[in-house]
């Protein structure tokens, strides 16, 4: 005996699916967020199957009236979701038939599941993209706008989180920003491959009816149309690629976060961060932890994690559509809410950003942090690259001994390592000096990092 639940698709079947075999194998739970892209698609198709005369105007008609009703119906949270109908898309059409009768049995010809979740999919990340996007501007903004703030602070650069050379803020920031920058243009590409639309490619060969497949990528705002009907029901490319390119940005939020972290901590001070991005502890008192970056920090591994999901359920499937694809969007879903959810707080949150300017300027005294510049001195005067190592590399040595900075030698003292050295390095020496002395293209001067600014507006509008 069939069971009554199985009426969509149960006519070659004598026995009722297993209890446990419904709620293991049904998706509704989480492919309701489909929902309107459900009824966006069917309106499509709907409209596509009436001007090619599958479907008469009254058909349409009721159809069309039907899903508006359950639109609302799913908005104000009246609808009434089932485990029996397994998916998101059953659900609609058996609500779309008892509301309207036989059209709505109708509404189906021409397509299949396979098609119809793979269209949903596609329009539910050209949405979601798009709105990635736009947090992502703003953290280029606000990194932007706090360059702009801090072009002339100087901080310790590193390597190794080791001192190695004094740089300006704002230069760092920048950084910051070519990668969130890249970052965009990555989601931006990848939109093209998004955005085609796989419908009309039934189960996997096409149909026999006579669709017309631009006129319902245009009714959906679709630029391309698939071309193989197999490829189009199995491919998930597009939202591996999606998940990939939300692991780069995560990746880069980690970084970010890790040093946000390091900086608002007592053994560095450099930043300070307000109350609301913070919290404190439930037995220490004094504590006032970062818990915003070490959040998207730990993310990040969510992130990545679904990444690795999608590939793991792809690698192993046969052409054309599994069931191994309904395990796909899980873990999409979570990478897009993590993604968005971070991006907007990081661009909440840089702005609220304090430095403490003496702090870093102290810094980056500690270390030689100017030693590369005594070296390019005696090159420029002469010396060869490797002796002007050495010297320095003694003259750092006996630092170290004296507890003496480049800058606070005197005179005399660095001439004792190179005749060649005069009055004129002091000015070399200074962390302004070696700042202003790296005047080029992509480097850390105040006009360089003033110029990067602009660029970078400009790349971005």
């Amino acid at each position: 005996m069939k069971s009554e639940k199985n009426h969509l698709w149960g006519g070659r079947f004598n026995e009722p699916t297993d209890e446990f075999v419904k709620i293991f194998g049904a998706s509704v739970s989480f492919d309701k967020v489909l929902a309107l892209y459900d009824i966006e698609g069917s309106i499509a198709h709907a409209t596509m199957l009436s001007e090619v005369d599958v479907l008469t105007t009254t058909e349409l008609k009721q159809i069309l009236e039907g899903l508006d009703k359950i639109k609302d119906e799913i908005i104000n949270g009246q609808f009434s979701w089932s485990i029996e109908l397994e998916d998101v898309h059953m659900n609609i059409e058996s609500r779309l038939t008892e509301i309207c009768g036989d059209p709505g049995k109708k509404l189906h010809t021409g397509r299949s599941r396979n098609d119809q979740v793979a269209t949903d999919i596609r329009l539910y990340l050209r949405d979601q993209v798009q709105l990635i996007t736009k947090e992502l501007e703003r953290l280029l903004n606000a990194l932007l706008d706090l360059a702009e703030q801090e072009i002339e602070t100087i901080m310790p650069g590193f390597t190794h989180l080791q001192a190695a050379q004094p740089i300006s803020f704002g230069h760092h920031l920048l950084a910051y920003f070519e990668m969130f920058k890249r970052d965009r243009e990555r989601l931006q590409e990848s939109f093209k491959r998004i955005n085609t639309m796989p419908l009309g490619s039934a189960a996997l060969a096409g149909t026999s009816y006579p669709i017309n497949r631009e006129r319902t990528a245009e009714l959906l705002g679709f630029e391309r149309i698939s071309l193989n009907s197999i490829d189009a029901v199995s491919d998930r490319d597009f939202a591996i690629e999606f998940a990939s390119n939300a692991s780069l940005i995560m990746m880069h939020l980690s970084r970010f976060s890790e040093e946000i972290i390091l900086w608002s901590s007592a053994q560095f001070e450099f930043i300070s961060l307000p109350d609301s991005f913070c919290t404190g502890s439930s037995i220490m008192p004094q504590k006032k932890n970062p818990d915003v970056p070490e959040l998207v920090r730990g993310k990040t591994g969510r992130v990545t994690g679904n990444l690795i999901s999608l590939l793991t359920i792809m690698k192993g499937q046969p052409l054309a559509y599994n069931k191994d694809n309904q395990e796909d969007k899980e873990p999409l879903f979570d990478s897009v809410e993590t993604i968005y959810a971070c991006l907007r707080i990081f661009a909440d949150m840089v702005p609220t950003i304090n430095t403490n300017k003496d702090n870093m300027y102290q810094s980056a005294l500690k270390g030689y942090t100017t030693a590369t510049d005594l070296a390019d001195y005696l090159v420029k005067k002469g010396l060869a690259f490797r002796d002007a190592h050495d010297v320095v590399g003694k003259a750092v040595s006996y630092g170290l001994k004296e507890r003496k900075d480049l800058s606070k030698f005197t005179i005399d003292e660095l001439k004792n390592f190179n005749s060649l050295i005069e009055e004129d390095i002091f000015d070399v020496i200074s962390l302004e000096g070696s700042i202003n002395a790296r005047n080029h293209l992509g480097g850390t001067s105040p006009k360089q990092i003033s110029i990067a600014i602009k660029t970078g507006r400009k790349s971005i509008k």
